[in-house]
């Protein structure tokens, strides 16, 4: 007697792996969880492989030298960056041709904001810890990198550098609003106690 077959059910439970399975031999990757853009409910995540060949603000994170703050921060000041920045643009081929002369295109308000937060920022970290964050986030520059630019190239320079960009990344925080200001408990000065 032949043997009845069953068909098998199509659960949904195994869920395809989306990530890529042959990266490039000098690659650099990290898994992160990231909102999944083809889910059905709000709020499913996904496990997604990011690049940080080129990217010290994602290798300090990605090996927990960072905080959330931190990372959202130097992103938001890389975002600022790349919005303000008017660099070279190319040649739109549907405009007019005259005399080769390109009009500037206007200032938009996002980018005139980007600008005044950037200024705020800058203002915030003083011209030493500007610099630093320019050189790393805007660059890429890590603080081996940083330390020869500066002429300096001992370890004990590039945890200075590594501490120094953290404290900037911190202020970063608060500028961007990813961060509180946390208050020291009662003040005691001059003619003040602090008992009651």
């Amino acid at each position: 007697m032949a043997r009845t077959r069953r068909n098998k059910s199509y659960r949904l439970s195994k869920v395809h792996d989306r990530r890529a399975g042959d990266l490039p031999r000098n690659a650099e990757v990290v898994a992160v969880e990231v909102d999944d853009p083809l889910a059905v409910e709000p709020g499913e995540k996904i496990v997604a492989l990011r690049s940080i060949r080129n990217d010290p603000l994602g290798r300090l994170h990605s090996h927990h030298q960072l905080d959330e703050a931190q990372f959202r921060a130097g992103r938001a000041f890389q975002s600022d960056w790349e919005r303000a920045e008017r660099g070279p643009q190319a040649v739109d081929p549907g405009r007019d041709y005259v005399d080769g002369v390109q009009a500037r295109e206007p200032v938009t308000d996002s980018q005139r904001k980007a600008v005044l937060r950037l200024n705020r920022a800058e203002r915030e970290l003083g011209a030493d810890g500007s610099a630093l964050v320019h050189d790393v986030l805007v660059r890429g520059m890590t603080m081996e990198q940083v330390g020869q630019r500066r002429g300096v190239a001992s370890q004990r320079w590039k945890d200075y550098f590594s501490r120094r960009f953290c404290e900037c990344l911190d202020r970063l925080a608060l500028v961007y609003g990813f961060a509180t200001d946390r208050k020291q408990g009662p003040v005691t000065g001059p003619g003040r106690s602090g008992a009651p």
